[in-house]
Formats: structure tokens, C-alpha cells, sequence
């Protein structure tokens, strides 16, 4: 065998030795887990859920810290710069991590290479919720009143450069009409003036919105996924609402920084893997309507990757950008 085959072989054994070593003593300290959205929302409902098991499964405190700014990018920013170690994470999200790099002009992370996805932990569909003033019961109402009113409709956005705002921008593209984005600073504010009647409708997370549309506050039109959920599942789809080709939805994972050992890597999605598989989790997401996943790294990463070029190709056909 050659010497340079040898020390290579030599090489790569001493890297496999040294994980299996960081694997047996990781974790030896608390996790940091980052939000990077305010409280309240979606994200840190999964990143608390999802980081008291581990602290379980793992035998050291998963502490989670909300670091919010610039629609997600300042907490994912944080945890791409931290050091490669498994002691700080992100619970990232399709907004951060597929969208927004298609809109802003100066994104200061990539999402590809600066992190190492653990894996997707849970998706959820979003609803198209409208103010039951504007007197339509379906999505082809909506889009024969937008184009009666003429681009007059207001659209509320909870967050520039999500998935609520390019699925927006896709509804509006499929159905040849026109109507104006009306942006907010999370989903909250956005639902108090859509039921007082200062916007239209909207696409919003369904756990946000289920208890108005039961109270007949909000009027649910449709639902973002390929099928329809069992928490509405009165609501039919987009596609099947006449727009072939709309749809996605919401998900979120765990990612650490590039160049995390993938001994810990691998512990991290084992222990997720068997969380995600626990029927109270089940149970739990379900109630926030989310579905659990639990892929592997490799899946993880490819979802990613596809999900950045779905989303740029609306974001270009759509102009969508954030200065």
C-alpha cells in the first residue's frame, strides 16, 4: 500500500477516534438553544418542547434564549458564527433558512454552508383567513373580488420575507390579480387588525387563528398544504380551491453550527428521532397543528437545498425583495 494511502487511512482513523471521544463526553455542560423569533410564537412553542426532552435524554439543561431581529436572520446569524462544539443550536425555520435569503439584497449567513442540519423536527400548514365583513366563503371569491376591486384588497403579512408573505405573492401571481401587502411585525398585531377590519385577509399559522375561526371572528378559506388537516378539515386546499402549484408549508428544525463534530451530530438526531416518535409528542404537536418529521442529516440538508431553489423561483417571478 502506498504511504499516502496509509497516511490518509491513519488520518481518518484518528478523526473517527476522536469523535466517538467528544461523543461519549458531549454533553458535559448546558445546550444553548435559540429562538431567534420574539416569545410566543411557533418557534419557541417547538424550541421548548423539544429542548426540555432533550434536557432529559441528555442529562444537561437545554436552555432555551429567544434572540429575535430582522425576521429571524439576527438569532441564526448568532448561532452560524458560534463555535462548532454542539453547545449552541438553532431551532430554525423555512422564513430563515429558504425564503429570506431569495429576498434581502445582504444576507449575513449562508444557509447551506454555515450550518450542520440535524434534522427537521415539525411542519405545519398555514390558513388564509379572512374578515367575515368581506363576505366571501372561498378562495375563487376572494380572487373574484380582488379583481373587481382593483388591487384595493389589503393582504396582511405578519413578517416580511416568510413563507406567509411568498405564498402570498403566489396566490396573487396564479390568480392574475392585484391587491396590497400590508406588513407586520408578527402575527398578534397582524390578527387584531384583521378582525377589526383594517386588512382584508391573510395567511397566518393555524394555531394562532383556530380559536377566532371557531368564535366566527375570522372566516378560513383554505389551507397551504397537499392535503387537507384534521383540525380544519372543512377547508379545502389551495389546489383544490383552483390554484395548482400554491402550496407549502412552515417547518422548523435543529441545526448547529458548521463543522460540529458529526459524532455529536448524530447523538443530537438519535435522541430527536426517538422524541419526535413519543406518542405525547405526537400528541402535543398535533395541538399546535404541526405534523413531526424527524430525518436524518443527509435528508435534512437536501430538504433545505430544495426548498432555497422552490422559493427563489417564486421570489424572481414575483420581484419579491427586502431592501
Amino acid at each position: 500500500m502506498k504511504p499516502r494511502i496509509v497516511r490518509r487511512l491513519f488520518a481518518a482513523a484518528l478523526l473517527a477516534l476522536a469523535g466517538a471521544a467528544v461523543a461519549q463526553s458531549y454533553p458535559n455542560r448546558p445546550i444553548k438553544l435559540i429562538a431567534p423569533y420574539p416569545p410566543g410564537g411557533t418557534t419557541e412553542i417547538v424550541a421548548r418542547a423539544i429542548g426540555n426532552k432533550l434536557s432529559e435524554a441528555l442529562g444537561q439543561p437545554v436552555l432555551v434564549e429567544n434572540k429575535a431581529g430582522a425576521g429571524g436572520l439576527v438569532g441564526h446569524d448568532f448561532v452560524a458564527k458560534a463555535a462548532p462544539d454542539g453547545y449552541t443550536l438553532v431551532l430554525g425555520n423555512s422564513a430563515s433558512l429558504a425564503v429570506s435569503v431569495s429576498m434581502y439584497a445582504n444576507m449575513p449567513y449562508d444557509p447551506i454552508k454555515d450550518f450542520a442540519p440535524i434534522t427537521e423536527l415539525a411542519a405545519g400548514q398555514l390558513v388564509v383567513v379572512a374578515n367575515p365583513a368581506l363576505n366571501v366563503q372561498t378562495i375563487p371569491q376572494l380572487i373574484e373580488l380582488a379583481k373587481a376591486k382593483k388591487g384595493k384588497l389589503n393582504a396582511g403579512l405578519s413578517a416580511l420575507g416568510s413563507i406567509h408573505h411568498l405564498l402570498t405573492e403566489s396566490m396573487k401571481m396564479k390568480a392574475g390579480v392585484q391587491w396590497t401587502n400590508v406588513p407586520y411585525k408578527g402575527s398578534g398585531p397582524m390578527i387584531t387588525d384583521l378582525i377589526g377590519g383594517q386588512t382584508d385577509f391573510a395567511f397566518d399559522n393555524i394555531p394562532s387563528s383556530l380559536a377566532f375561526i371557531k368564535a366566527g371572528k375570522l372566516r378560513g378559506l383554505a389551507v397551504s398544504g397537499t392535503t387537507r388537516t384534521p383540525l380544519l378539515p372543512e377547508l379545502p386546499t389551495l389546489i383544490e380551491s383552483g390554484l395548482p402549484g400554491v402550496e407549502g408549508v412552515a417547518w422548523h428544525g435543529l441545526l448547529a453550527p458548521a463543522g460540529t463534530p458529526r459524532a455529536i451530530v448524530d447523538r443530537l438526531n438519535a435522541e430527536c428521532v426517538k422524541i419526535l416518535r413519543a406518542p405525547e409528542m405526537k400528541a402535543y404537536l398535533a395541538a399546535q397543528g404541526l405534523d413531526p418529521v424527524g430525518n436524518t442529516p443527509e435528508e435534512f440538508a437536501a430538504f433545505i437545498r430544495d426548498e432555497n431553489v422552490k422559493w427563489a423561483k417564486v421570489a424572481k417571478e414575483a420581484n419579491a425583495k427586502i431592501e
